[in-house]
């Protein structure tokens, strides 16, 4: 089924290309706070960014914000539809609300009007939290008590009007995650919101984001994903442009690789690569850099790179795609290499 195309912002979900999305963990009518993170997430590549609207006071401070920063603004509001309203009448690019929560019809009724009024589309997200009571005693925990439950409310705007709308199906659980946007990608050609809840902290938190977001990206599921972590927004934003790069769906960066050693590597090959990895982030050129412990197996390993670097006792050799190579003694390598990478940034 042809895939319908929802404006966030001016940001285009639907189109092909996967926006990146983050939240706010400040208090959105702290103006001054609210606004210098929104712009950390902005320089860290950030496409739209959520905030949550807990009363009046972060719904009439939308305005404020949006004056202050560059990417499209989400309101987030559950149990609410006067503070939905207010919201949009604020200037918030796009709600996420589940009507499930909202109220009944006339508070359903009231978000719908207010969302085409201010022509801005909605997020409809279930997850298994918030499973109405009897997709879940007919469903139990599953994929199909999640489908349900967002086409559910997907209906329910759509009585009212509304066809401006993503949806999302998260739970923490990868497989679960995974099998719920698989369904739903068959049911429906709205764009998707993908992401897996609650993932947590640390590096397993990041290992269940890739593994979950990963899988759907590559089935060509999902049209925006969310990285959910317990921990600085900024990291949900590298992680997100590290599972798309993974993933072959971001180009326009540079691509670090190296090996993981063994004792064959004579010099510090993991301490140049990340001092390599630090000096490139945020770089926006499609080139890749080759990092490689040794010359047995490095330059043919990585013939492709723009500029790489094998290493061994006495002597490294540098080279380039272009097959040129320079032997250069071992304690003038790093800095030779890191030249090298400079004139091929300029």
């Amino acid at each position: 089924m042809d895939k319908r195309q929802v404006s966030v912002g001016g940001v285009l979900l639907g189109g092909g290309r996967i926006a990146v999305q983050s939240m706010t963990t400040t208090k959105t009518s702290d103006l001054n706070e609210s606004v210098a993170q929104i712009l950390r997430l902005e320089e860290a590549g950030c496409d739209i960014v959520r905030v949550a609207v807990l009363d009046e006071e972060d719904a009439r401070a939308i305005r404020f914000v949006r004056e202050r920063i560059r990417i499209p603004l989400v309101a987030d509001i559950h149990f609410s539809a006067r503070l939905a309203v207010l919201a949009a009448e604020n200037g918030a690019d796009k709600l996420r609300v589940n009507p499930g929560n909202i109220g009944g019809e006339r508070e359903l009724s009231l978000v719908a009007d207010a969302l085409k009024a201010h022509h801005i589309p909605v997020r409809v997200g279930a997850n298994t939290g918030s499973i109405e009571p009897h997709f879940y005693e007919k469903y139990g925990r599953s994929a199909a008590s999640l489908v349900e439950s967002a086409l559910s409310n997907v209906s329910a705007f759509e009585r009212h009007g509304v066809f401006d709308i993503v949806i999302s199906v998260k739970a923490s659980d990868v497989p679960l995650t995974v099998e719920a946007y698989t369904l739903l990608h068959e049911r429906t050609s709205y764009p998707l919101h993908v992401g897996v809840t609650e993932a947590g902290g640390g590096d397993f938190a990041l290992t269940k984001s890739a593994v979950g977001i990963g899988s759907l990206l590559l089935k060509g599921i999902g049209d925006t994903v969310r990285v959910s972590l317990s921990d600085d927004p900024v990291k949900e934003v590298f992680a997100a442009h590290d599972i798309l790069r993974a993933c072959g769906l971001e180009k326009n960066f540079v691509e670090v690789v190296s090996c993981p050693t063994c004792g064959r590597c004579m010099y510090d090959c993991t301490g140049l690569a990340a001092r390599v990895r630090e000096r490139v982030r945020g770089v926006k050129r499609p080139l890749k850099v080759a990092v490689m412990g040794c010359v047995v197996n490095g330059p043919g390993e990585a013939r492709d790179a723009d500029l790489g670097i094998a290493g061994g006792r006495d002597y490294c050799m540098l080279f380039r795609k272009n097959g040129s190579m320079e032997r250069v003694a071992a304690a003038e390598a790093e800095q030779l290499f890191l030249k090298r990478l400079e004139e091929l940034l300029q």
